[in-house]
C-alpha cells in the first residue's frame, strides 16, 4: 500500500485538478494507493468538496478534518498516524510539485536503499519577490539552524514505516518537521525537482509564518540563542570589570576627590 498524505488549507480551487492528478498517480501505481486528506481547519469548502469527490477515486481514501488550523506539520502528523503504509509520501494540494515526484518517492522506497526520501528544489517558477524571500529564508535556515538542509529547502518527503514510527514519537507542539527529517538520521536520499508556478489561490506561507517557523526551529534545534546570551553576559562582565578597575585606580591615585563637609570657622 502506498499512502499519500495531503494537508489542505484554503485549497478548494485546486481540488478538481488534485483529483485528476491523483487518478493519474493511482493508475501508475496499479491502484495500490491510499489517499489521506487532512483538512487543516480550512475556512472554505475544501472538506465538502473532498467528501463529495473522494469516493469516486478508484482506490482507498480517508478524509480527516481538524477542529482548527494547527499548521501543516500537525496535519501531516495526523495523516501519518491514520495512513496504512508501509510507504508514506506527502503531497501539496496546490500541485506545485510534479506528480512524477510522488511516484519517484515510492520507487526509491521500494528499493529499500533509503528510509526517508526528500524532495529538493533545484529551481522554482515563482514571482521574483517570492523567490528572493524564499531564498533568503532558506539561507538563514541553513546558516543558523540546520546546515544539512538542501539550499532550496524541503516541502515534501516520503518515508517507510520504521522512519514514520520514530517521527511520530517526537510530539513537540512547536517544532520543525523539516529539521526532524534530517535530525532523525536513518538512510536518506534526495530527489531533485523543479517547482511549478501556483495555479490557484495564494500561498499561506506568509512572511510572518516563515519567521515563526524559523524562530521555532532556532530554539528547538540550535544553541545559538544560548550562545548569544552567554556572549552578552560575558561582555557585560568584562565591561563592568574594566570600569571598576578604572574607578579604583582613579580613587587610589587621588584623581577622584570626594568633598566633605567643612566645619565653620
Amino acid at each position: 500500500m502506498y499512502s499519500i498524505i495531503i494537508p489542505i488549507y484554503k485549497g478548494e480551487a485546486s481540488i478538481q485538478d488534485l483529483l485528476i492528478t491523483l487518478r493519474g498517480i493511482g493508475k501508475r501505481l496499479n491502484s495500490v494507493v491510499e489517499v489521506v486528506s487532512v483538512v487543516d481547519g480550512s475556512p472554505d469548502q475544501s472538506f465538502q468538496r473532498l467528501a463529495s469527490e473522494l469516493p469516486s477515486l478508484p482506490f482507498k481514501s480517508k478524509l480527516i478534518a481538524l477542529s482548527r488550523n494547527f499548521g501543516s506539520f500537525a496535519a501531516i502528523r495526523v495523516g501519518l498516524q491514520k495512513a496504512s503504509g508501509p510507504y508514506f509520501a506527502t503531497m501539496s494540494a496546490d500541485l506545485q510539485e510534479p506528480a512524477d515526484l510522488v511516484v519517484g518517492f515510492f520507487e526509491e522506497l521500494a528499493k529499500d536503499e533509503a528510509d526517508v526520501v526528500l524532495g529538493t528544489r533545484v529551481s522554482r517558477d515563482d514571482p521574483f519577490l517570492s523567490k528572493i524571500a524564499s531564498q533568503t529564508f532558506w539561507f538563514l535556515y541553513r546558516r543558523f539552524v540546520q546546515p544539512q538542509i538542501p539550499p532550496g529547502g524541503i516541502d515534501v518527503f516520503a518515508c517507510n514505516a520504521a522512519f514514520r514510527d520514530q517521527l511520530l514519537k517526537l510530539d513537540e507542539s512547536h517544532s520543525s518537521l523539516v529539521d526532524l527529517l534530517v535530525w532523525l538520521g536513518f538512510r536518506r536520499k534526495a530527489i531533485q525537482y523543479k517547482r511549478a508556478r501556483r495555479q490557484h489561490g495564494r500561498s499561506t506561507w506568509t512572511f510572518a509564518t516563515k519567521m515563526r517557523y524559523l524562530t521555532d526551529s532556532l530554539f528547538s534545534f540550535s544553541d545559538l540563542p544560548i550562545k548569544i546570551l552567554l556572549w552578552i553576559g560575558s561582555f557585560g562582565i568584562v565591561v563592568s570589570f574594566v570600569f571598576s578597575a578604572v574607578v579604583l585606580w582613579a580613587r587610589l591615585s587621588g584623581r577622584i576627590q570626594v568633598p566633605g563637609i567643612r566645619p565653620s570657622s
